[in-house]
């Protein structure tokens, strides 16, 4: 086989490493580069696909390929972070132990669930049944980078510092993940409105967010796509 039919699939373990590396980051403390590795591997995720499309390089083992990665990426390294966030407070316990942390592993298992019904589900050709992935993780992942700049006294940071938010956090995202909700895909049809109002309507929320807000606006991305989605 040609060398330029292995690109994609290089790529793809690219987001797989990024992934790792966003854990390993993590266990150093850097909460930063924790965040930042995943929105890494999210680059790698749209690039590899776009990769096997104009190199004809599609394969059966490149879509499998890209779903471990993604399990690793957008499943088990955003769930670190959560549960990083959560080991930090006492104040919910489950018979007298402080078992609530290890509820962020939860993302990991839904986001495997809902990388395999993806697998199977040919509805999903255009447009996604349940959340896809990579929305939750880029959510998690901005959260963590845009606490890194946060003031301790600010309502991001003490919203994000609140237990009762991250589980609820997790809840939600794991809950939207493997619901048969219809989200659309961010790839635009054509320059036509109609058709296409998630995506602007999406955008421009999106760009007033960061422009108000800064990097405390990423995070609200993620929301704002979610909230359209299930509203237009």
């Amino acid at each position: 086989m040609k060398i330029i039919k292995h690109i994609p699939n290089t790529i793809t373990c690219c987001n797989l490493l990024s992934g790792c590396l966003s854990i390993v980051y993590l266990n150093q403390s850097n909460l930063f580069m924790a965040g930042m590795m995943i929105v890494v591997a999210a680059v790698f995720d749209f690039f590899d696909g776009f990769a096997a499309r104009m190199l004809n390089a599609k394969s059966p083992i490149g879509g499998e390929l890209d779903s471990l990665s993604d399990v690793v990426s957008f499943g088990v390294a955003p769930s670190f972070i959560v549960f990083k966030l959560l080991s930090g407070f006492d104040e919910i316990t489950i018979c007298g132990h402080h078992y609530a942390a290890y509820s962020a592993f939860l993302l990991a298992a839904f986001a495997a669930v809902r990388l395999a019904k993806f697998n199977i589900d040919t509805r999903q050709t255009t447009s996604f049944i349940g959340l896809p992935t990579p929305a939750m993780a880029i959510f998690v992942a901005t959260s963590a980078i845009a606490l890194t700049v946060a003031e301790p006294d600010s309502w991001f940071y003490t919203a994000v510092f609140n237990p009762w938010f991250l589980l609820g956090i997790v809840a939600a995202f794991s809950f939207l993940m493997v619901s048969e909700i219809p989200f659309p895909s961010l790839k635009l049809k054509n320059i036509k409105f109609k058709g296409n109002e998630v995506i602007y309507i999406t955008l421009i929320l999106s760009v007033l967010a960061v422009a108000l807000l800064g990097c405390l606006g990423l995070p609200l991305v993620m929301l704002i796509y979610i909230i359209v989605s299930l509203v237009v």
